[in-house]
Formats: structure tokens, C-alpha cells, sequence
């Protein structure tokens, strides 16, 4: 025969005081995981979303990053032909010779500074990345100085708004448009016209990349494997999305830093979830003794003060869910361990997460209320009415 459930609700709102603390310490270590997760997630999400499927880059042989990649335009010209390379509506080639670099910009979180990326890129380069909308101003015109930024950084950098000028290479720059790319990471990018940037970084004819667009996602193999078989060219080849995915890695730190935080916190919970339920065995000995002598068994008894245990951490469970909620959505930004400038990124509180979180809980609930409620349903009935 199972004790009712009410018979544990009853028990815990009378212990309000302490089943609130209880559920609290919970709740903020089930908070820690799920906004870490929720970072991660968004992290990984903006990255996800970035690449064109039947986009190639191709860099110098060995490059990790187009950061310190070094393609040449004798190069570019050699490749832009290769069989398997989508065309436009014009017939050209759709292949983008593009420079990557960073620039140094005071942001909201960092007044000093931090790198952001500026790409240095054709009108090809920007044709090929139609998912990039303009949400303000226009495009860069070919030979001036001016640049385009993504919504990120127009939104985290004071000094990169529409109409402000952005200091960096020979000159001034004028920041003429706002762009949105979605979650992908090109919102964490500035765009300039390629000869232009080149020339203030005397990089005429050593550049970073070349980006690729392959006729279909049969050919995008075909392409890679051409490229990095060929011994002229002497370059790796991969898919833009992998080369994106590969930068997830920036968020594995963060990861395991708040997952080790969350674990040493969550030692500290089972032990309050457990002196909680120790209290609670030691308040109600004579309870025990009477549902003994009711015919209530030692498995009914060790069951139900297991499940008052998850209920309490399941409280805590969703009051942490509850607090973390409001980070949904959130900007922030984090340095890029492989381009070494920032990424902005939405926090992603995604169902997933949040079944996470409350599984954890439960954990918790489970490893702190077993021991008290074995001790419960070893209790002799004449020993446990006998106890004051």
C-alpha cells in the first residue's frame, strides 16, 4: 500500500522556510548549468548557421583560419576556372578572392578594446552571401573608404553606428550600411571593398581566402578534393560550413569551467537536500512509527520520502529554470580561440536545455533524499514511537 502523495505537499508547505532555502541552493546550481548551456548553445548555434552549403573556402595549405592564411591573386586566377564552379547570371565564375584581418574597436564591455573581424571583399564576394541583408544605409562602393558592419557590431560598438567613422588601416572610414545575416557569424563582421583594404594593409597581392561556390552539393567534393590534390595551387579546401562548425571549439573553455562550477555546487545542494530530509526523518519519527503500525511497509515508507525529496528538487528545478529564462535572446560575446577577434551570439535556452536542467535536479534530489529515506524505512515501530 503507497502513502498518498498529499501526505507529502502537506509536509513540505509546513516546513515553508525551509524547503524554500532548500529549493533556492538548487535552483541557482541549476541555474549555473543552464546559462552556461544556453551560452554553448548559442555559440554553437551561430556558427551552425553560418556557411553556404555549396560554399568552399580555400586557403594556404596548413591555415587554421583565414587570419593567418596567405593566398595570393596569382592563385585566385589559377583556380576561378576549375571545373565544378558555379556561374552567375553574367556567366563569371562565382569566386570571391576576399582579406581577412582584425581592427581594434572600444565596445559596451570593453572600453579599452577588443578585435573584430574586417573582411576585405569584391562585389562577387558579396553577391555570394545573399542571406546578408541590409537593415540600414547601403553597401560600400568600390575604391572608398567605406565599410558595412553587422548588426552585432552595430548594436555592441558605439563607435561603429550608421554614419560614424571607423579608424584603422591609412584612414578614416565611414560606416555606410547595417547588415543582418540572421544568427550567423558574419553579424560579428565589418565588410570593405577588398582593394581598398588591401592597399591600406600593403597587402596587394597577398591576400587571406578565396571563397567558392560550387555548382551542386555533388560537386562541392569533387571541387574540394580537386583543390587539395592539386600541387600548383598548393592550398587546403573545405566546406565553409565545416570550416564555421570547427570554431565551436571557442566555447568548449566556458563549458567546462561552468560545468565544473556547477558540479562543485551541486555537492553542496545534495547535502542541503539531504539535512533537510535527515531533519525531516528525525521531526516525524512518531509519524513513521504510525504509519508502521497503519500497514504502511518499509518499501511504501522509503518511497515516499524519496519522492518528497524529488519534489523539493524539482521545485528548485523550476524556480532555477525560471531565473535563467530571462537570458533568452540576450547578446553577448566571446573571443574566437581561431580568428582571434569576437563573435556575438544570442543565449539559446533551448526545450533540450531546459529538460537538462530539470533532470539534473531530480538527480539531485534522488542523491540527497536516498540516504534519509532509507533511514526512515529502517526504523523499528516501537523505536520510532518511542523518539520525541
Amino acid at each position: 500500500m503507497a502513502i498518498p502523495v498529499s501526505y507529502n505537499l502537506r509536509n513540505l508547505k509546513e516546513r515553508r522556510m525551509t524547503t524554500l532555502m532548500t529549493a533556492l541552493g538548487i535552483a541557482l546550481t541549476v541555474a549555473v548549468l543552464l546559462a552556461v548551456l544556453a551560452l554553448v548553445n548559442g555559440l554553437r548555434t551561430a556558427f551552425e548557421a553560418s556557411g553556404h552549403p555549396l560554399h568552399v573556402l580555400v586557403m594556404r595549405k596548413g591555415s587554421t583560419s583565414e587570419l593567418v592564411s596567405n593566398f595570393t591573386r596569382t592563385q585566385f586566377q589559377d583556380l576561378k576556372f576549375k571545373a565544378g564552379i558555379a556561374r552567375d547570371a553574367a556567366g563569371e565564375p562565382m569566386v570571391s578572392l576576399e582579406m581577412v584581418t582584425v581592427i581594434n574597436l572600444a565596445s559596451v564591455d570593453a572600453p579599452d578594446g577588443i578585435n573584430v573581424t574586417l573582411r576585405g571583399l569584391t562585389p562577387m564576394g558579396l553577391a555570394m552571401r545573399e542571406h546578408a541583408r541590409l537593415v540600414a544605409g547601403r553597401w560600400f562602393e568600390p575604391g572608398k573608404r567605406e565599410v558595412v558592419v553587422g548588426k552585432s557590431i552595430a548594436s555592441r560598438f558605439p563607435g561603429a553606428r550608421l554614419g560614424a567613422k571607423l579608424r584603422f588601416g591609412r584612414g578614416d572610414w565611414e560606416v555606410v550600411g547595417v547588415m543582418d545575416a540572421g544568427r550567423s557569424a558574419i553579424n560579428s563582421e565589418i565588410f570593405a571593398d577588398l582593394n581598398q583594404a588591401s592597399s591600406d594593409y600593403n597587402r596587394l597581392e597577398v591576400l587571406s581566402s578565396a571563397l567558392v561556390r560550387a555548382t551542386d552539393a555533388v560537386a562541392v567534393a569533387a571541387l574540394v578534393n580537386d583543390l587539395e590534390s592539386d600541387k600548383r595551387l598548393n592550398v587546403s579546401a573545405r566546406t565553409e560550413k565545416d570550416y564555421y562548425e570547427s570554431q565551436t571549439q571557442s566555447g568548449a573553455p566556458i563549458q567546462f569551467l561552468g560545468i565544473f562550477v556547477s558540479v562543485i555546487m551541486a555537492v553542496g545542494s545534495c547535502f542541503a537536500a539531504m539535512n533537510t530530509m535527515y531533519a525531516a526523518v528525525a521531526r516525524r519519527a512518531r509519524e513513521i512509527g504510525t504509519l508502521r503500525v497503519l500497514g504502511f511497509s518499509r518499501a511504501s515508507i522509503l518511497a515516499s520520502f524519496l519522492l518528497e525529496s524529488l519534489v523539493l528538487s524539482l521545485l528548485g528545478g523550476l524556480i532555477g529554470v525560471i531565473l535563467v529564462l530571462p537570458l533568452n535572446g540576450i547578446t553577448t560575446g566571446i573571443g574566437n580561440f581561431v580568428t582571434f577577434s569576437e563573435i556575438a551570439f544570442d543565449y539559446r535556452i533551448s526545450p533540450t536545455i531546459i529538460a537538462i536542467g530539470l533532470t539534473f535536479a531530480v538527480i539531485l534530489g534522488a542523491l540527497g533524499g536516498l540516504f534519509p529515506a532509507s533511514n526512515a524505512a529502517r526504523k523499528e515501530i516501537l523505536t520510532a514511537l518511542r523518539e520525541i
